[in-house]
């Protein structure tokens, strides 16, 4: 979807009308929040000033009407059925309980969208061996699979014609090494509801927003196509 026509489905409010029905109810004034979840294992935490720059760059590039402030809600509470776009994250161990696997499969089954980074910035680390591992019991062994870099999400809002953005841990060589010319992600009725990304990108984005002005590119302009993919695929 080209801006000026992401920009022209706001006006009119009909932006609430091209979202799934699990996701129209927002905070009043609001089109988007940013919306951490929270798991009993592993370190869910991480990153912590990743979200307001996310939120600025939303706010400088597009007229959603975004919510200021992140949002942590826990995977196992019924009320993250309700965000728009959910952020999990982490280093260490992710094993799902009962009711955060109930959910993650209820939210993302019924139009959902959750991006999970990878903070070690590796395919073999905990972190992701553990995800993929929830994954394909919860979805199949083959439901996670490469995205074609020619995916409308690279298109969504800015244009990424070679796919996702390399991070600056994986050009340092930290991690496994590579750098990840693909991302993964999990598709429900032709429609992306998992992005899974092994290049760190909640370490790349977290920085204090007074250094952004030494960036020769803003590299929060990815996290903006994900976002208005996310609301509006």
């Amino acid at each position: 979807m080209r801006r000026s026509q992401f920009l022209r489905l706001l006006a009119g409010g009909a932006a609430a009308l091209a979202l799934p029905p699990a996701l129209r109810a927002q905070p009043a004034g609001y089109d988007f929040r940013f919306t951490r979840l929270k798991y009993d294992s592993g370190d869910w935490d991480v990153d912590a000033r990743m979200p307001s720059n996310v939120i600025t760059a939303l706010i400088d590039y597009t007229d959603l009407r975004v919510d200021p402030q992140e949002h942590v809600v826990a995977l196992a509470d019924p009320k993250m059925l309700e965000a728009p776009f959910c952020y999990l994250a982490g280093h260490k161990l992710v094993e799902f309980n009962p009711a955060e696997r109930r959910n993650f499969e209820r939210y993302v089954r019924n139009g959902g969208f959750v991006f999970a980074d990878d903070c070690n910035h590796d395919i073999d680390g905990l972190f992701a061996r553990s995800f993929e591992r929830q994954m394909a019991d919860i979805f199949g062994p083959r439901a996670l699979k490469r995205l074609p870099n020619d995916h409308a999400l690279y298109g969504s809002f800015f244009r990424f014609p070679d796919g996702p953005p390399a991070t600056s841990f994986e050009l340092n060589g930290w991690g496994d090494d590579l750098v990840h010319d693909y991302l993964k992600g999990i598709e429900i009725d032709g429609r992306l509801g998992v992005l899974y990304s092994n290049k760190d990108y909640g370490c790349e984005w977290d920085y204090d927003w007074r250094n952004k002005r030494f960036l020769a590119e803003d590299n929060t302009k990815f996290a903006v196509n994900i976002v208005v993919y996310a609301l509006t695929a």
